[in-house]
């Protein structure tokens, strides 16, 4: 099972030096949220698009994370992860093509 996360491709690369990615969505991070969105799904995924990232023109980016030891918690039908993402629990990071 992979679940998948829309990231600014400058949180990325900042997560990369620091070797976590903590940013909830977009304009906010995990201690002010509490929680990193996640979609459980590529349709999820492109829904959150469209509601909350159509005005962004900074490159972004589909991270694919294994959530295997992570602890993710499926509420109102979103998958969020409570705690930092790991960069090695992040499969691919691809971009996002509208």
């Amino acid at each position: 099972m992979t679940i998948h996360h829309l990231a600014l491709h400058t949180d990325w690369t900042h997560a990369q030096h620091t070797g976590e990615y903590l940013i909830s969505t977009l304009g906010r991070t995990l201690e002010q949220e509490g929680f990193i969105h996640c979609s459980r799904d590529l349709d999820q995924l492109h829904d959150v698009h469209t509601a909350f990232y159509t005005h962004v023109t900074e490159p972004l980016l589909i991270l694919d994370i294994d959530p295997t030891g992570l602890d993710i918690r499926v509420e109102g039908g979103f998958p969020h992860l409570y705690g930092p993402l790991p960069v090695t629990a992040v499969t691919s990071a691809r971009p996002y093509t509208r």
